[in-house]
């Protein structure tokens, strides 16, 4: 607890500048890689990532110096050129996108591990912890890199705020967005400006190798929680700083605990947390879904056959044995007992001893069923000419999902017909 304590007290600057510039760093990275998610270009950010090292070695030995600012440039201007070239590649020849993108990545990142390897040999005493861009080391951020960072993070957060209108047209339908007027191309270029500038900035907390991570871990992570845009870019800069925080007091807690990878660590939990619990899209959610559709089908299928028993008898009322049930219609038995229970509680049927029959409320759910698969049987036949005897399987399904506004729609498209292609004739209540 007093760890806990002293770690937000901030009073050690050395906390502060970790803090602060890992938390800018991964909010910042996670607002931009929302758009690189949401265009389906995941893997941009991977390429890019890769792509910077050339520039960080070069600018190292045009300068001398590990100096940030001129890192960055040179980190920025290969990763841009990487960009550049991806789309060349792919506009001027037969090599797909993606191709494209493995063939940059590893052609820059070899380039880059060779020019380092030369430095690193050079016996010049400045570059030591250059290797550090290759898997970051954010516990060695000082007050000249946290304002460095902070002036690109704010350039980013203004620049994505401007052009937000015109950035989320260009990700879910270009088409539209040039019909409309929007220029394209000049926004897909400031988008890519502020891909490369994100990742740039990132590499020295958590390195090239991680660094993709942190940009589009975030937005998937956080698409799961919601269908708005701005929900989800507000939602992963939250768990991109999250993330940032948890990494920084992670390595303050265990010295021998790197913070770049353990940043990458906590934004991974966050998005397994989402893909498995987040409401609606998450899986266990789909799995609960899924199974009250498989129960809810299953209970239909009952109340059918207790109406289709009751229209032979005409007796819609007569109490049946399990067995009547299951003569009619196969049916697993534990299924069905699961399925009479839930429907004696929902009050569609009534049980007496062992014997169960139809509630008036029961009788009419299963009369619809029943309709519906008939009107959706004599619509397959009328007006797809499909054969009476192949109607069956595909009404057996639609029964369950048509809505009360596709029934009135087939009735009338139909001419409330009185028979289905069998000569059964189609309740109407």
């Amino acid at each position: 607890m007093q760890s806990l304590l002293d770690f937000f007290s901030f009073t050690d600057p050395n906390i502060r500048y970790v803090v602060l510039g890992s938390v800018l760093l991964t909010a910042s990275s996670a607002i931009v890689g929302s758009f690189t998610f949401l265009k389906k270009k995941a893997l941009v950010g991977d390429a890019v990532a890769h792509s910077v090292l050339p520039g960080v070695c070069l600018s190292f030995i045009l300068v001398g110096e590990k100096n940030p600012f001129v890192l960055i440039i040179g980190a920025f201007f290969t990763g841009w050129v990487s960009l550049l070239l991806i789309d060349v590649i792919t506009a001027k020849s037969k090599i797909k996108e993606d191709t494209a993108i493995g063939l940059i990545l590893s052609v820059f990142f070899g380039i880059g591990i060779f020019i380092l390897t030369i430095i690193q040999k050079s016996g010049i005493s400045s570059q030591t912890g250059l290797d550090q861009f290759l898997f970051g080391k954010a516990a060695s951020l000082v007050g000249q890199d946290l304002l460095i960072f902070g002036v690109v993070a704010g350039i980013l957060v203004v620049t994505v705020f401007l052009f937000f209108k015109e950035f989320t047209l260009i990700a879910f339908d270009e088409a539209f967005a040039s019909t409309i007027g929007v220029p394209v191309r000049g926004v897909e270029l400031v988008l890519t400006t502020l891909t490369v500038l994100a990742v740039v900035i990132g590499i020295q907390a958590v390195g090239v190798v991680l660094m993709a991570a942190m940009l589009i871990t975030p937005a998937a992570a956080a698409r799961f929680w919601t269908e708005k845009v701005s929900v989800m870019i507000a939602l992963a800069a939250l768990f991109g700083a999250l993330s940032g925080l948890s990494g920084a007091y992670i390595s303050y807690i265990a010295p021998a605990m790197p913070t770049g990878p353990w940043i990458v660590v906590v934004v991974s939990t966050i998005a397994f947390i989402s893909f498995f619990a987040a409401p609606k899209k998450g899986i266990f959610y789909r799995l609960y879904h899924q199974a009250k559709i498989r129960a809810n089908m299953n209970d239909e299928n009952i109340l059918k056959a207790l109406y289709h028993l009751g229209e032979e008898e005409k007796n819609f009322y007569e109490q049946r044995t399990t067995e009547d049930i299951m003569a009619k219609r196969a049916f697993d038995k534990s299924m069905l007992t699961k399925g009479l229970k839930r429907l004696k509680k929902e009050r569609y049927i009534s049980k007496k001893d062992n014997y169960w029959a139809l509630s008036r409320e029961g009788k009419e759910k299963g009369r619809r069923v029943v309709k519906l698969h008939r009107l959706w049987e004599l619509y397959l036949t009328e007006y797809l000419r499909v054969a009476p005897d192949h109607v069956h399987d595909d009404a057996e399904t639609i029964e369950h999902i048509l809505t009360p506004e596709l029934e009135a729609r087939l009735e009338k498209l139909l001419n409330y017909p009185s028979v289905d292609p069998h000569q059964s004739e189609i309740p109407y209540g």
